[in-house]
């Protein structure tokens, strides 16, 4: 067990020789925060750690007879907002007809060994009781008759904290929730960098750094998915911290829909973070004797920078979240036909496509959009999930069938949130649509099904099911192209709308939930307009999502870049397309379009008939070197090393656990003239005292010369040079495969 619980002072340790989280009850019943940070030796009484700052004259205390004790100064785990605090609260809710400060007072504690599950919920997980410690905080409001759980968990080997938040009525009347987070944490000062991962579509998760002043900053969604625009995702960096020294604290929420991350800073330079559902347009009518669980808060703490940062995020997400069965089993390399024949195909076509695809070693084929319904373009058919015989004649259980001849697995492309006005579905059934009768906006010709209903859901599953059962589908790239308008359920009460959007996800993840159980060896990927829902909610599903819609080489550098922040290069769908690039029309070379590539789940999208010999062939070598290396990818430790936001070079590694193995990738955008000196790329993450040898070279080198000084990179043109020179122009890269040797230098 990994908690300590001091019953007598009433203090709560959480440490695991990486990480401690110490809070406390205090002298109103109500839960006061101590410290997070770095691990702390465990004492038997932290009473110091709580500060009574003396209050100004227009503060308000709880206790005549104690000014100090002021809430408004105080550190709190679960804050309520109007009791001498006016700061922005973690909960809000209210008994009809009467009014009431929430007061959620210290009951007891569980302490559990291992992690409990979260109803409806996707969540990090242990296997069995083990790798975990979870203490559970019980609170009553009397008034209320309302009973607060609050969930913490702490892993064994991790610097990882999960929390999450379960609100129950124990009363006779209705409650009503207007605001209920799953995690806040007060910081005892403000001196910290905002760094989150902003965009768009196709600039997905740009990195993006600003300092922390007084008043809110926040990164949030008001889409009904977590969206390319802000990730659900945040780290607080110390100003000096760096990729891979200095303080940093990382959060992550695992919810896919409409959230909320904000750091309150106050007149006192103390900052206050509260991560959870978003509760703009949230409102949920909690009747009597039921629960309202919240999404799970992941908390990482570094004092190894931000590198330290997103390996434990990876290390956590790669073994506590995916599904179990594709933590170790290789992920197929796969070709899709979108660019090769957007929606203009036949079965003869897509054959002989797989058939190309598959003499140059690639493993699954996967069947875009457009072989449903009458789907010749994105203006019709979506909920019409029946083939479209005048493409497919002889069926999809014909095709599947001549792709598995051909050596390959046969993956599908669904949107099963959507339904175009134009098609059957919808002329069968109107209502089921998202919005009202007088209110439909379309989102690239379509509108949303309503996932909060039981039935569609039902629907779904049945169509879904029947397809995998008939065709032997092994991959499914499940797609979600537009956000939510007109956010309204027809068989929701008028006073129920703010649960619609919360309800949608519950009804997306009973899908996901239903379809993994039946076919756990269908391996799922997510997409949403590409990186639209890359998120944590999604990854328990699907342990890779399609990382944006952007395939280009340069572009992709700053995506999986920023990606990496949070999640491990595993879970990225990243391809190898044609060029000119189908979103920017650049020209890049095929040898950086899979340099690239690599740090991800490979793959193509291209046409395989279109290819000169040459470049035949240097996919067959770029095929068979990732299929030796993804083992390495999969499970390695990932480093960054020079960042796109930064400069014209960017460079990355995976290392593996045993350090002896390496990969690096390196990219130099744009060429630089008068260019003299012999370049170094320095290392991190080897060991110091090994040997290692450059694979397709005699040199040898040590740990710490590569770190310190170096791995030497080709001569560059520099306009004078071109006898010598080994690389230049635009657009160059270079992986590197470094192995361990017994060989010792001199």
């Amino acid at each position: 067990m990994q908690i300590h619980v001091n019953l007598e002072k009433q203090q709560f340790h959480l440490t695991n020789g990486q990480v401690s989280y110490i809070f406390h009850v205090m002298k109103n019943g109500q839960l006061g925060h101590l410290y997070y940070g770095k691990v702390l030796r465990h004492r038997s009484d932290f009473s110091h750690l709580q500060t009574y700052d003396v209050p100004t004259a227009a503060s308000c205390h709880v206790y005549a007879d104690d000014p100090a004790f002021c809430l408004e100064t105080l550190r709190q785990e679960y804050p309520a907002y109007g009791n001498s605090d006016f700061r922005e609260p973690a909960i809000c809710l209210t008994k009809q007809n009467e009014n009431h400060v929430p007061d959620f007072k210290y009951e007891s504690f569980r302490l559990l060994e291992g992690k409990p599950h979260l109803e409806g919920l996707p969540a990090t997980y242990t296997d069995e009781n083990s790798g975990a410690s979870t203490i559970q905080i019980i609170l009553k409001d009397e008034f209320l008759q309302a009973e607060l759980i609050l969930n913490y968990t702490i892993f064994s080997d991790k610097p990882v904290i999960s929390r999450s938040a379960l609100l129950k009525n124990n009363g006779q009347e209705e409650l009503s929730i207007e605001r209920v987070m799953s995690a806040s944490l007060d910081l005892p000062d403000k001196d910290f960098q905002f760094v989150h991962l902003a965009g768009a579509w196709s600039r997905e998760r740009h990195v993006k750094e600003r300092k922390l002043e007084t008043g809110i900053q926040s990164i949030s969604s008001l889409r009904g998915a977590s969206s390319h625009h802000h990730n659900p995702f945040l780290a607080l960096k110390r100003p000096s911290a760096t990729e891979h020294t200095g303080e940093v604290y990382g959060f992550n929420f695992v919810y896919s829909s409409n959230f909320l991350m904000q750091v309150e800073v106050d007149h006192y330079d103390t900052a206050r973070l509260t991560v959870g559902i978003h509760p703009f347009g949230f409102k949920w009518s909690l009747k009597p004797q039921e629960s309202f669980q919240t999404p799970e808060a992941v908390m990482v703490y570094s004092d190894q920078g931000l590198n330290g940062m997103s390996q434990a995020f990876h290390a956590l997400y790669r073994e506590n979240l995916i599904p179990a069965q594709w933590r170790k089993q290789e992920r197929p390399i796969l070709i899709n036909n979108w660019e090769a024949t957007y929606f203009d195909f036949d079965e003869e076509k897509l054959v002989n496509i797989a058939k190309s695809a598959s003499d140059l070693g690639i493993e699954l084929f996967v069947l875009d959009d457009g072989w449903f319904g009458k789907r010749n373009d994105d203006t019709s058919s979506l909920g019409d999930w029946f083939v479209d015989l005048n493409k497919l004649p002889e069926g999809l259980e014909s095709l599947a069938k001549k792709i598995s001849d051909s050596g390959m697995k046969f993956g599908l492309w669904f949107e099963p949130e959507m339904i175009s006005p134009n098609s059957e579905l919808y002329r069968m059934h109107p209502d089921w649509a998202v919005g009202n009768d007088h209110q439909q906006t379309l989102g690239r010709n379509q509108l949303v099904l309503d996932f909060s209903r039981t039935e569609i859901v039902d629907y779904l599953y049945g169509k879904m099911s029947d397809i995998i059962k008939r065709t032997k589908l092994t991959y499914i790239k499940w797609d979600m192209n537009r956000n939510i308008t007109e956010a309204f359920s027809r068989n929701l009460a008028p006073n129920q709308q703010g649960e619609f959007f919360h309800r949608y996800i519950l009804g997306v993840y009973q899908l996901y939930e239903r379809l993994t159980s039946e076919f756990p060896n269908v391996l799922f990927e997510s997409c949403a307009g590409g990186g639209g829902r890359f998120d944590p909610g999604m990854m328990y599903y699907a342990p890779q999502a399609w990382t944006s819609d952007d395939t280009d080489a340069v572009e992709r550098l700053k995506i999986q870049y920023g990606t990496s922040f949070a999640y491990p290069i595993y879970s990225m769908g990243s391809h190898v397309s044609a060029v000119p690039n189908h979103q920017t029309l650049r020209k890049t070379p095929l040898k950086m379009r899979a340099n690239t590539a690599y740090f991800g789940t490979f793959g193509y999208e291209l046409n395989p008939l279109k290819l000169s010999e040459e470049e035949r062939t240097a996919i067959k070598e770029q095929v068979a070197f990732y299929k030796k290396q993804r083992g390495l990818i999969r499970d390695g430790q990932f480093y960054r090393l020079l960042s796109p936001f930064t400069g014209n070079e960017t460079a990355w590694m995976v290392v593996s656990k045993d350090q002896t193995e390496a990969l690096i990738g390196w990219y130099k955008v744009l060429a630089t003239p008068s260019s003299q000196k012999k370049q170094t790329l320095r290392l991190s993450g080897l060991d110091e005292s090994t040997t290692y040898k450059l694979e397709d070279s005699h040199q040898t080198y040590y740990g710490d010369e590569l770190m310190q000084v170096g791995l030497p990179l080709s001569t560059e043109f520099n306009g004078v040079n071109g006898r010598s020179a080994e690389r230049g122009g635009d657009f160059q890269s270079d992986v590197f495969y470094l192995i361990k040797t017994e060989e010792q230098l001199n």
